[in-house]
């Protein structure tokens, strides 16, 4: 009889890195004046989720108005530069011991995160980890259009995005381990057999109690 192996979840801005990577993503790709037009060019939808305090909507104009009209080629090879540099730099040695952990007992690893895939899938490839669920740029051929395919990947949908994932990797009996640092993570934490909710002090390598 298979057994089924665990799956260890992972949030990424806060919890496998020590910053945001959304904005400074952004800011490489278009610059600082790029940005501010992204949120100019639409100022009744820009008010309408700052009244709103809509993260979601102001992040979905902030990335179209960056992205948008941009060849999908240029902005990947531009994730790929930007994915070595956090690898390089940007990881917490911590987080990223606790993942290494995970991967030598065997346990299946997938990023859940709403950072943006032309540079979150070049990283999970740098990390060794089996999926990649993300917030994806709208495509229109071969450039970018404006806004996310399908919703932002955080709270409720980093649940359905993982369940999604786990049933399609015949997988969705598994023991879930999940991390995360925010209240964006709060449902994901919730779906997991063995949750953490990682703070700034360091957490140790493998869990009280588990095995080398």
């Amino acid at each position: 009889m298979t057994t089924t192996p665990d799956v260890a979840a992972f949030d990424v801005d806060g919890t496998l890195t020590v910053r945001d990577c959304v904005r400074p993503f952004l800011l490489r790709v278009g610059g600082w004046r790029s940005l501010a037009w992204a949120l100019a060019r639409s100022p009744r939808a820009t008010l309408a989720a700052a009244a709103r305090r809509d993260r979601d909507r102001f992040k979905e104009l902030l990335v179209g108005g960056v992205l948008g009209g941009r060849e999908v080629a240029t902005v990947e090879r531009i994730g790929e530069e930007f994915a070595a540099e956090v690898h390089g730099g940007w990881l917490r040695p911590d987080t990223v011991a606790r993942l290494r952990w995970h991967q030598r007992m065997g346990h299946r690893i997938v990023l859940v995160s709403a950072s943006l895939g032309p540079y979150l899938r070049p990283l999970g490839q740098r990390l060794g980890v089996d999926g990649v669920l993300c917030a994806e740029p709208r495509r229109s051929g071969d450039r970018y259009g404006h806004g996310l395919e399908g919703q932002n990947c955080r709270a409720a949908e980093k649940v359905r995005r993982l369940d999604e994932w786990l049933k399609l990797e015949a997988i969705d009996g598994a023991t879930v381990w999940a991390y995360g640092d925010s209240a964006g993570d709060r449902e994901l934490l919730a779906r997991a057999d063995h949750p953490l909710l990682v703070a700034k002090a360091p957490i140790a390598e493998q869990p009280a109690g588990q095995a080398a």
